[in-house]
């Protein structure tokens, strides 16, 4: 490990390309900044700066008297993990991807938008972000469970979505609450932009009200959840929960709350949540796993200010959301391509089944809704290599905890129900004995 430097700039992109090439591994600890600045023969405030910097960029994190880490997870590093990393002749378990075989068809779509706007004058620069058939479209989305939609914005996705919320609403070093275990794409972006995030513990029905009370006694200035199909658990708001929830935050009228409903479009569980509980508050619905990843597109909803901050960060990037894309979802959603029900029943008829011959063998398991069972167990590292060497790739649990108990997140989208007894039987063998099959 070389860094170099005089200013603060220079040894921050020193250390990043240390990381980048290899030379730092994740989890390794930086040299203190008094010692580096002495090496450099530079102030230590120079080399403070450098290390905010990297933290800033989601590269290394700060454990006070525990010293500067490299990040085990850099926040360049993939969202899920991709086929490519399952080994040839496993089974995938690991990849958070939905089935195939329940996307609708995106090329009928987009031909069907080619064929209307042949001959007419194409999407030029100036015209208005959002269509007037997906403002109507978005609107019938969210009315149907009675949120608000006089505000609204299209965002490249769901964490598009919470990100431009967070920046329009935060500064570097606000304090976030995340759910534990959640979506790791969320830590990482925080330590992207700068903020820090404390846990609340989430159960079948989302975060605990007492985890969520903590929290913004802690000082958290803003709340991320998910409504339905929560990764990695699959929990979902119920609307006791929600209630509860609600009486929490209206005690903070002030909290910034952000709610990700993962589920819309594909999950048969009713709607849930807690906007309008605090003053500003945002809802998004991402169309990606109901009508394919492909379809970078997802609605957001909220308070009139949030909205508007939301879009003047758009117009300021990339301008709109590709009004093909806008086109093609209208499309689909006017002709019935997807149906929750249907969807949600074949995902829940998998998760089910491997929960049920779970419990055969005695182990505990959670999938409320979704793609993904949660499955707790002592040691996740032995677990998940006494699965590979089974045949089976799973994704441990920390990826996607913090103060939760180790766990295995196991997907079934690419799974059978016939394949149920035999995975429940391979995560029974591997979680008592691990190591590779006798």
């Amino acid at each position: 490990m070389v860094i170099t430097g005089r200013g603060s700039h220079e040894i921050a992109d020193s250390v990043e390309r240390e990381i980048v090439g290899g030379g730092l591994q994740a989890g390794a600890l930086l040299p203190p900044i008094r010692d580096l600045a002495g090496e450099l023969g530079v102030n230590p405030n120079t080399v403070a700066a450098a290390y905010r910097l990297l933290r800033d960029r989601g590269l290394v994190e700060t454990g006070g008297r525990r010293g500067t880490r490299v990040r085990q997870r850099p926040a360049a590093a993939p969202r899920e993990t991709g086929p490519g990393a399952v080994p040839p002749g496993t089974v995938d378990a690991a990849t958070g991807n939905p089935d195939p075989r329940l996307l609708p068809d995106l090329g009928g779509a987009l031909a069907a938008v080619a064929r209307r706007r042949s001959g007419r004058t194409p999407p030029l620069y100036g015209d208005a972000p959002v269509l007037p058939a997906m403002a109507e479209a978005a609107g019938e989305v969210f009315g149907a469970d009675g949120v608000p939609a006089g505000s609204l914005a299209l965002t490249s996705g769901a964490l598009d979505g919470v990100d431009r919320v967070l920046r329009s609403a935060l500064r570097p070093g606000d304090t976030v609450a995340l759910e534990d275990p959640g979506w790791p794409s969320e830590h990482d972006l925080l330590a992207a932009i700068g903020l820090k995030s404390v846990p609340m513990a989430v159960d079948d029905e989302g975060p605990l009200p007492g985890e969520l009370s903590a929290a913004l006694r802690a000082g958290a200035r803003a709340v991320v959840l998910t409504n339905r199909a929560q990764n990695p658990t699959g929990a979902a708001l119920s609307a006791d929960r929600a209630r509860a929830l609600r009486g929490v935050l209206s005690e903070h009228p002030a909290v910034l709350t952000v709610e990700d409903d993962h589920g819309f479009g594909w999950v048969e569980l009713p709607f849930h949540g807690v906007f309008g509980a605090t003053d500003r508050w945002a809802l998004v619905r991402s169309v990606a796993k109901g009508y394919g990843p492909d379809l970078r597109l997802a609605m957001l909803a909220g308070d009139m200010v949030t909205v508007d901050r939301v879009r003047a960060l758009i117009q300021t990037g990339p301008g709109w959301v590709s009004h093909a894309l806008q086109e093609a979802f209208v499309e689909m959603w006017r002709t019935g391509a997807v149906s929750a029900e249907e969807v949600g029943r074949s995902y829940t008829e998998r998760r089910t089944a491997l929960i049920d011959h779970l419990a055969g063998h005695g182990l505990e398991a959670r999938g409320r809704s979704g793609v993904n069972v949660w499955v707790p167990v002592p040691d996740e590292g032995a677990a998940v290599a006494g699965l590979l060497a089974r045949g089976w790739a799973v994704s441990p649990g920390s990826r996607f905890r913090n103060g939760a108990r180790p766990a295995l997140r196991v997907t079934v989208s690419a799974l059978g129900e016939g394949d149920m007894p035999a995975l429940a039987a391979a995560i029974a063998a591997a979680t008592r004995h691990g190591g590779p099959a006798v």
